[in-house]
């Protein structure tokens, strides 16, 4: 276990310097379209799934990549850790994430949050702000664009019960377009609330497609039972394989909110 502390540290100061270095190659872009911002971002995310790898030897295995629909969408992830915040881009075209408002004040990397068109959302707005978000979010998906939303809405400890919101299934009925259901183990290897990163092999799962034109109710039902069905299989194959590579499960934060 002293080995994955050493690990998992020297991992999260390489992961920033990496953050660091990635934004200032992309200082250029903000002269250019969004796609090369894109591009350089997609870049960042790739170089950090690898350093999980040959730092912490995290191994990703990628499932379903066939059944990722082509254009407009809506991709609906479980949320276990920050790993699926910026891992999933590479995966589309012209990825699109709802973020708070706040993070746009931080120096460059909220210019680009701006630059490449996502979604600020100002938690303390109350009605107004879910409102405008509502309204702006299948305008940006209608034109092309494949929004990546976490429907608990926050991240969620592996084991946790779980609490799909209302909100993802206003901006499927209000897009006519597909939803792509993701289910993945992060929360066992980049656990939430702690540096500690741990080895194994990370899966991540594109599950069919649900069409559009389901209602907001079927669509909630729907997605959650696909995810968290298709999660917990994940999460008991990496619980297994992890008990092989250290004999017991590593210690991780409650599985209550």
């Amino acid at each position: 276990m002293v080995s994955i502390f050493l690990r998992s540290l020297v991992y999260n100061v390489l992961f920033y310097v990496l953050l660091v270095f990635w934004n200032i190659v992309a200082i250029p872009t903000f002269l250019m379209p969004r796609r090369a911002f894109m591009a350089v971002a997609k870049m960042w995310a790739r170089s950090s799934v690898w350093l999980l790898r040959v730092v912490c030897n995290t191994r990703l295995e990628v499932r379903g990549l066939e059944k990722i629909p082509v254009g407009p969408l809506i991709v609906a992830s479980k949320h276990q850790s920050m790993w699926e915040t910026f891992a999933l881009m590479p995966y589309f075209d012209a990825p699109l994430f709802i973020y708070k408002r706040e993070l746009a004040w931080i120096p460059f990397f909220g210019w680009y949050l701006m630059k490449s068109g996502m979604i600020g959302v100002d938690r303390g707005g109350g009605m107004r702000s879910l409102m405008e978000m509502a309204r702006r979010a299948p305008k940006e998906i209608r034109s092309g664009r494949q929004l990546i939303i976490f429907p608990e809405g926050t991240r969620t400890p592996v084991g946790a019960p779980p609490d799909y919101m209302t909100g993802v299934g206003q901006i499927y009925t209000s897009s006519g377009v597909p939803c792509l259901p993701v289910a993945l183990n992060s929360g066992l290897f980049w656990p939430r609330r702690t540096f500690m990163r741990y080895p194994g092999t990370l899966v991540v799962e594109f599950l069919d497609p649900l069409p559009a034109g389901l209602n907001r109710k079927e669509f909630i039902v729907r997605i959650a039972t696909v995810i968290e069905a298709a999660t917990n299989r994940l999460v008991e194959a990496a619980r297994e394989e992890q008990a092989q590579l250290f004999g017991v499960v590593p210690s991780a934060p409650s599985g209550k909110k």
